[in-house]
């Protein structure tokens, strides 16, 4: 078996920057399915906020690239902002079965047998456990992944999903749930299926007489693996800093609210301001994830000149600042905030429901000819 490839990730902006100077779009749109592919890494960090899709957007058109030589990769970045788009439309809406119930269902947990990575399935096994260790796992693996939960060991997506979102560096609920959805079929015409064939290609296995060893009309299989009938709850460990006590606060300054889906080092740089972290406990109970993701986001904070860190909930906040201007920029997750809300960067402007993602790059390239 091909190792893995190692992959970091700094927390330093010029690291950061340096990431998006080597982007080669022509590399990642031949091999990004593969283990080894030329594949950005730059997910963490868009998920944090940190950069934009529109950002990574301009620089290849300011690089040379067109939308031709780069489509692959720009329809990575429209794909999650078109998850995004229907998280800002639907809301909690996406934590529920979004077009059809699930079909053939067993369980509401998670299989044991694939948190414990013991699916039998080398290369997934060894994507669960890299999971783990680093935070990341391969986009191809989390279909394969989330293929075995909800198509062979027939969880309901939800639990699962919420198992993995809690351990990746680039935890975005829309791009996870949504694409949860798509592969077990309750927000796509069809379920997603991966024989052993596939993963052998892909991850560079020769593995064989597994349970996905079979021609794809044996799916969905006649019964679950007995050793993926076991069913159980994941934990989370998370401890949420003291914050910085006492606030230092200039009342007569504006305040900007980052958070965990907002650390954008760029935002209104040329103003000075009480800049605030705000990690709202209510936040991590609704959306737990592992002490890994928090340290990678409060680390993250270093690259924005003065950020303080105040845990607690938002109207707490509030009133321990008497700031009569605050500012935050929309998301669904801080739906409750209020003071001044800013839009996000997205790849492009849009306000409009797109009910599929080719309606969604339907209405990008139009936009990009205007």
């Amino acid at each position: 078996m091909l190792e893995t490839p190692r992959i970091t990730f700094p927390t330093d902006l010029p690291s950061i920057e340096n990431r998006i100077e080597r982007i080669r779009p022509r590399a990642y749109s031949s091999s990004r399915n593969f283990v080894d592919g030329k594949v950005t890494y730059l997910s963490p960090y868009i998920s944090r906020g940190v950069i934009s899709t529109r950002q990574v957007y301009q620089h290849l058109l300011q690089s040379g690239e067109t939308i031709e030589s780069s489509q692959k990769l720009i329809q990575e970045l429209c794909w999650r902002d078109y998850w995004q788009s229907i998280w800002r439309l639907k809301g909690d809406e996406i934590d529920q079965d979004l077009r059809h119930p699930q079909e053939g269902m067993r369980s509401l947990k998670l299989s044991l047998a694939i948190s414990s990575a013991k699916t039998g399935i080398d290369a997934v096994d060894r994507g669960i456990a890299t999971l783990y260790e680093t935070g990341y796992m391969h986009n191809h693996m989390r279909m394969y992944v989330a293929s075995i939960c909800c198509n062979i060991a027939n969880s309901h997506w939800l639990e699962p999903s919420r198992w993995m979102y809690a351990h990746l560096l680039d935890g975005d609920w829309a791009s996870n749930a949504l694409s949860w959805q798509w592969v077990a079929g309750t927000n796509s015409n069809k379920k997603y299926f991966a024989n052993q064939q596939n993963v052998n290609r892909f991850f560079h296995t020769s593995q064989s007489g597994t349970f996905l060893d079979v021609e794809y009309d044996r799916f969905p299989l006649d019964s679950i693996p007995s050793h993926l009938k076991e069913y159980g709850d994941y934990t989370t460990e998370l401890k949420l800093p003291k914050g910085d006590i006492p606030l230092s606060i200039d009342p007569d300054r504006s305040v900007l609210i980052y958070n965990y889906y907002n650390l954008d080092p760029y935002w209104h740089t040329n103003i000075v301001a009480n800049r605030i972290l705000l990690l709202e406990p209510s936040f991590f109970e609704k959306y737990p994830v592992n002490q890994r993701c928090l340290d990678f986001a409060i680390n993250l904070r270093e690259n924005i000149p003065g950020l303080q860190v105040f845990v607690g909930e938002y109207s707490q906040l509030v009133k321990l600042t008497g700031a009569t201007k605050v500012y935050f920029k929309e998301h669904p997750t801080n739906r409750h905030y209020s003071g001044i809300e800013e839009p996000r960067d997205w790849i492009f402007d849009t306000q409009f429901e797109h009910r599929s993602f080719f309606s969604f790059w339907k209405a990008f390239l139009k936009s990009q000819k205007q």
